[in-house]
């Protein structure tokens, strides 16, 4: 109620003053998730003048809902602002007017010409799905997004919603175009079918579930159709905000901002028709370098052959199965052996920062590059709260440390099968500190990668009978005891 409170006063007082109330509306949200409070806005005498005043005027009738529009890049902007000293108030608006040319907004979304002239750009996004996913949830055949993802990755899509802060760790920002599981390489794009898997799925051991709230009270898994949508909705987020991203790098980077040299002068459209266009071609260049990026997803596939001749394990209790095989039991005993001497090994060196006995505690003092990109790559220490405050005012998230996966717990977020954990592995996971396995001759080649994935499915605790405390491979009913596959003890 506290938030619609100021969300209401902001209303009000852009009515009767004339303030933009949109700009308002997003300083109120900073704000909150800053946990910063009114008095961030007023002073104790002016407070006692304008609530008073607010009150008066939205009881009035003068109070309507503001517009629903993409928020601007502001942490972007401010970091930028951090690293040039360059004013970047000029840039956002260039880049905001030309962002709602080629995307449109929320409740009306489009897609640059280009999405229907280039014939690698025609399967990317359906305009029927951005239609089904877009606009108020209210609205009949519409509103997909803001039913079921807003209210953790925001309406634009930042990670910003209204149940941000709530959940660990903090949902995905689309607009850096980074997706951590995926059946490609590290660098590229996920495929669509990435986003549907865990739009359908959910990711284990996080907030993003694969139940859903349905017609009727009723929850459930969504029907395959408003998977595809949303999944279409996801990729038009991105690269919407990911183009943003581009044309402030652009423009802080490349643009002589002091002499006054804009990203696009939209007055220039009747004016000075030529150099309207080559403004315009520009940013045409960045959204359709961005598009490509998508497009060309499907040829970095990273391809893999489980190998014929060692048995690899999907699960802990697969492993228990494998291991009581009379065909594969020396042999999986034999790799689980090899993975752990891997896993400890200054080679591969997973313990570093999963610890040695694989239980996520390894390094606990790391970020991920959501954070990173506003903190250390512009020389801030996240745990400087004070250093923080600009950006956090402008809507960055409080930094939290990204943690190791604890083998013990069993559960993998990108999917414990061999091909995920393959991928894992041998790609690292994009945004994250996890990197990829370095192959070095005779130390760690292809196939020890498959003698890592035993082992760590070896490290799951299990509950085992005190009075059959013999055998380690033997789950129980009664938790009594909680022990690991000891690979002494095979």
């Amino acid at each position: 109620m506290l938030n619609v409170g100021f969300r209401q006063t902001a209303a009000a007082l852009a009515c009767s003053v004339g303030t933009h109330h949109k700009v308002v509306a997003h300083r109120r949200v900073n704000i909150c998730f800053a946990k910063f409070s009114i008095m961030g806005f007023f002073s104790l005498n002016q407070i006692s003048f304008v609530l008073p005043l607010a009150t008066l005027i939205f009881f009035s009738g003068c109070y309507k809902d503001p517009p629903v529009e993409f928020e601007e890049n502001l942490v972007l902007a401010k970091k930028l602002e951090l690293q040039t000293g360059m004013p970047m108030q000029q840039v956002i608006k260039d880049s905001k007017w030309a962002l709602d040319a080629l995307f449109g907004s929320p409740d009306k979304p489009a897609l640059p010409k280009s999405f229907s002239e280039n014939k690698d750009f025609e399967t990317l996004i359906s305009v029927d799905a951005l239609k089904a996913a877009s606009g108020p949830e209210t609205k009949e055949g519409q509103g997909l997004f803001r039913q079921h993802c807003a209210r953790c990755h925001g309406v634009t899509g930042n990670g910003r919603g209204e149940n941000a802060t709530l959940v660990e760790p903090y949902p995905r920002d689309f607009r850096a175009g980074v997706f951590k599981f995926k059946s490609t390489s590290r660098s590229s794009k996920p495929i669509k079918s990435d986003l549907i898997r865990v739009i359908k799925h959910g990711i284990a051991g996080s907030s993003m579930v694969a139940e859903y709230q349905l017609p009727g009270g009723k929850v459930g898994p969504l029907p395959h159709d408003s998977i595809d949508q949303l999944a279409d909705y996801v990729i038009y987020l991105s690269i919407r905000g990911e183009a943003e991203r581009q044309m402030l790098e652009e423009a802080a980077l490349e643009l002589n901002l002091e002499d006054g040299e804009r990203l696009i002068e939209p007055e220039l459209a009747a004016s000075s028709k030529e150099e309207f266009e080559e403004q315009w071609n520009l940013l045409l260049e960045i959204v359709d370098g961005v598009a490509s990026e998508w497009a060309e997803a499907a040829d970095d596939v990273v391809e893999i052959e489980v190998p014929s001749d060692l048995p690899v394990a999907s699960s802990h209790e697969d492993l228990l199965h494998l291991l009581a095989q009379e065909d594969s039991s020396d042999t999986v005993k034999k790799s689980i052996a090899r993975g752990k001497e891997l896993f400890g090994g200054t080679v591969a060196s997973c313990s570093k920062c999963h610890g040695i006995h694989g239980r996520g505690d390894g390094q606990e003092a790391d970020y991920d590059d959501w954070t990173k990109d506003w903190t250390t790559r512009i020389g801030l220490n996240p745990v400087d709260e004070k250093s923080l405050v600009p950006l956090i005012a402008r809507g960055a998230l409080t930094p939290r440390t990204i943690k190791p996966r604890n083998f013990e717990e069993g559960i993998f977020r990108g999917g414990s099968n061999p091909e995920d954990l393959y991928r894992r592995l041998t790609q690292g996971i994009a945004g994250t500190p996890m990197p990829a396995v370095t192959f070095v001759e005779g130390q760690l080649d292809e196939r020890d990668v498959w003698n890592l994935i035993n082992y760590i499915h070896s490290l799951k605790k299990i509950s085992v009978d005190p009075s059959n405390a013999g055998s380690n491979l033997k789950s129980s009913a009664t938790p009594a005891m909680a022990t690991r596959l000891s690979v002494d003890t095979l």
